[in-house]
């Protein structure tokens, strides 16, 4: 699925809950007859969380990283009356309407450090990814990333972006060299940084960035942004990662000095 071309489905049936962290996600089934990894937009972090879900993964995508599809999945009122747990059904509650879901990986494994290879190419990939989006989640602890059918899928990169949390000055963000990387769980494998920065630039045009900002949808803008308008959010977003991306030396020095400790 290409970026642009995110399917709408209906939730027709909740599974169970996937507790990990304090999102709460949950396994359902939809109309099409798969099953979802569903990202609530009563969750914790809320929409914004959904928004750098959204455009993390399928920035991703664009840049030839295996992730689950994406879909836009919508939540009927009814699923939180006959839910027992109250927290669940409190979540359902708040979740209404529509939400984010991923492909379910049957079968899949959490990502090991000391089991899974990873070849440069493709950890320089994801650790200049995360470099660009700012995320903060991909950690020996916390990987967030899938072996299934022996390759290598990414998930969640719902704490991503995480400046539109506090948004105002967003600016201030695009030159920032994320020291976070540090922590990355691809960094010592990170070793074709110079090449990847190259390619990883060709392909992310602004034209699509563009198209992938323009895939969220106006009511998570008007949710998370309220009384902002919607035109002004989305060109933040693709200024803050074309700019970014245009400075990538700032954050790529950043990889390249917590790999040898500076940092």
């Amino acid at each position: 699925m290409l970026a642009g071309q995110l399917r709408r489905v209906k939730v027709i049936r909740y599974v169970t809950p996937l507790r990990e962290g304090g999102s709460l996600p949950a396994i359902v089934e939809a109309d099409d007859g798969f099953l979802y990894v569903l990202k609530f937009r009563g969750a914790g972090q809320g929409v914004k969380a959904l928004i750098a879900e959204l455009i993390g993964g399928e920035l991703a995508r664009i840049l030839g990283l295996r992730v689950p599809e994406l879909v836009f999945a919508d939540l009927d009122e009814a699923f939180g009356r006959t839910e027992p747990d109250e927290e669940i059904q409190d979540l359902l509650k708040f979740s209404v309407g529509l939400n984010l879901g991923l492909h379910y990986l049957s079968g899949a494994i959490t990502y090991d450090v000391t089991v899974d290879a990873v070849d440069p190419r493709t950890a320089s990939q994801i650790v200049w990814l995360d470099g660009l989006l700012m995320n903060v989640d991909r950690t020996v602890r916390n990987p967030n990333m899938l072996i299934w059918n022996k390759e290598l899928w990414l998930i969640d990169h719902g704490a991503a972006l995480y400046f539109h949390h506090n948004w105002t000055q967003w600016r201030d963000q695009i030159r920032k060299p994320f020291v976070q990387i540090k922590d990355h769980v691809l960094l010592r494998m990170a070793t074709d940084l110079d090449a990847v920065d190259s390619a990883a630039k060709a392909s992310l045009s602004t034209a699509r960035i563009e198209a992938v900002v323009a895939e969220v949808p106006d009511e998570w803008i008007s949710h998370a942004f309220e009384g902002e308008d919607i035109p002004t959010i989305r060109a933040m977003y693709v200024e803050f990662l074309t700019q970014r991306m245009a400075d990538s030396s700032v954050f790529v020095n950043a990889i390249q000095d917590a790999q040898h400790g500076r940092i």
